[in-house]
């Protein structure tokens, strides 16, 4: 009997050991879904899938996706528009006002 339960015990052990040398290492998209899903906690339904979509895809969220205030976008859109002067400088903050 003790030696039927060594057996058992052995075969456990190497078959664990077969099993674990069996897996493959995650692939880079694999390792894209763990970090974006990470990343999407707390969101849900559109919101979650659009930021999963751009995510992956290797885009930057979209600033859609971001609710800002009037005052935070304004300030956000002259940040951006450093540099920028007359007719360019107008064009540029009313496609970005807009959002």
């Amino acid at each position: 009997m003790k030696a039927l339960m060594t057996a058992i015990v052995m075969g456990c052990c190497l078959t664990a050991g077969y099993a674990q040398a069996e897996m493959k290492p995650m692939s880079p998209q694999q390792s894209r879904m763990g970090e974006c899903n990470k990343q999407a906690t707390g969101k849900k339904g559109d919101e979650r899938k659009t930021f999963m979509s751009s995510c992956l895809s290797g885009k930057a969220a979209p600033v859609a996706a971001v609710k800002l205030t009037p005052q935070q976008r304004m300030g956000a859109c002259n940040k951006q528009a450093t540099g920028k002067k007359g007719d360019e400088r107008k064009a540029f903050m009313s496609t970005c006002l807009k959002g």
